[in-house]
């Protein structure tokens, strides 16, 4: 797996401005239903969790299910208020854990 490719509309918001964040992370999403060359059933191993922290405050959880894309990719916005450390994470089945942050000023 690659690094999150992470992008911020505006890396130095003023106080109170909505800043739209877009991210995307390499992942197979292995849903458990596929068979493999043998005939049995690869396992299950998708991004299960996903988490966007603002210095260390929780802005949001997401739990994907079976049904979402390889390489998942997120959208979502939040309100500014101080220079921060934005923070994500991605969990996978097997218990990988992918990390990606972006500093605002």
């Amino acid at each position: 797996m690659s690094t999150p490719r992470i992008w911020i509309s505006n890396d130095s918001p003023a106080v109170g401005e909505v800043v739209r964040v877009r991210a995307l992370i390499e992942h197979r999403m292995e849903t458990g239903l596929r068979p493999g060359a043998d005939g049995s059933a690869i396992p299950r191993n998708i991004v299960n969790e996903f988490e966007a922290r603002l210095d260390g405050e929780l802005l949001f959880t997401w739990r994907p299910e079976t049904a979402v894309s390889q390489n998942p990719y997120i959208e979502f916005t939040f309100v500014a208020s101080k220079a921060n450390e934005l923070q994500m994470k991605w969990v996978d089945d097997e218990g990988t854990i992918i990390t990606g942050s972006k500093q605002l000023k």
